[in-house]
């Protein structure tokens, strides 16, 4: 069979759409329609299911989709190491992430990741946590960077880094001038929370629970941004990883205050399937990430530590 045939056919069924498989392609919705009977007559099984609307896949057509999508990689990354030897083209990685990844930082890794790799071409999607996830399973992203990195039955997980928790403040409020705290000292106080639902959600509640803790929830988002705008321009507080309010405690928009005893971490890690490969490009650029984990760790720490001097001197 036609590696163009299974693409299209793959495609099909990541799309759940012949028409979408057929543009993915440059080919007719009947084009695609008939490439996918010509697999099924090949093979004298039914892979798709087309009395269900949408359609679904057979137990054959499962096994067939996860066996097409593995010979697909290791074709393009065939494909890949023979121009590579030439340079003949660009190695392309297509990356997802979270938001709260920093920004800035980000920025500035990607450029010295290229200009140390001419040849590699990082394209870079900011996306919701599960959509992160999602992208990554239909491979419309080589890998995706994510919170709370787990494994399933098609990805698999690698650790990047652990980032400390803190209490996060306004400057006026009677936190603000603590060095240090127990996560006790949120008890009562009015609270900016993380959406239901979010992994991070259920974490420090876990947490709160474990130390019968209860704040008055004011706000609840689905993102740190948000969540830093409420707490600059309220009385509220709230519990956010530390590098991700680095800019705002340099600006002194807002104080940080680090947890005593017992500590909170957010653990950011990458996620990809597991029947792809990873290409030589995809390889490196985590590598590199990995290689500089403690950057934003340190800048945070040190930001943190200079206001609150700033703060009890004042």
């Amino acid at each position: 069979m036609h590696i163009k045939s299974l693409k299209i056919f793959c495609d099909v069924v990541k799309h759940r759409s012949f028409s979408k498989a057929a543009d993915a392609n440059g080919v007719s919705q009947s084009n695609a329609s008939q490439v996918v009977l010509h697999l099924e007559e090949h093979l004298g099984v039914q892979l798709l299911d087309r009395s269900r609307r949408p359609f679904v896949l057979t137990p054959e057509g499962d096994r067939y989709f996860e066996g097409c999508l593995d010979l697909l990689q290791k074709y393009d990354v065939l494909e890949e190491d023979i121009r590579s030897l030439h340079e003949a083209e660009e190695a392309r990685v297509n990356v997802a992430s979270i938001y709260s990844v920093g920004l800035a930082h980000m920025s500035q890794y990607l450029r010295d990741f290229s200009a140390q790799n001419p040849n590699c071409n990082i394209r870079l999607e900011y996306l919701h946590p599960d959509r992160v996830r999602e992208v990554v399973e239909t491979e419309q992203a080589d890998f995706g960077i994510t919170s709370y990195p787990q494994e399933s039955r098609l990805l698999a997980a690698v650790a990047w880094r652990d980032e400390p928790m803190v209490i996060v403040a306004p400057p006026t409020h009677p936190l603000a001038s603590r060095g240090r705290a127990p996560l006790e000292a949120v008890r009562g106080q009015s609270f900016v929370a993380f959406q239901q639902g979010l992994r991070i959600r259920d974490e420090i509640d876990q947490e709160f629970d474990l130390r019968g803790i209860e704040v008055v929830v004011e706000f609840e988002f689905d993102n740190i941004e948000t969540i830093k705008r409420a707490v600059e321009v309220g009385s509220s507080v709230s519990i956010l990883p530390e590098p991700t309010v680095a800019r705002e405690v340099a600006l002194g928009t807002l104080v940080a205050i680090p947890l005593s005893g017992q500590q909170l971490s957010r653990p950011l890690g990458f996620v990809y399937r597991r029947n792809r490969e990873l290409s030589g490009a995809s390889r490196r650029f985590i590598e590199y990430l990995q290689s500089h984990a403690d950057d934003e760790l340190v800048l945070a720490k040190s930001v943190s530590s200079s206001t609150n001097k700033k703060t009890v001197l004042a």
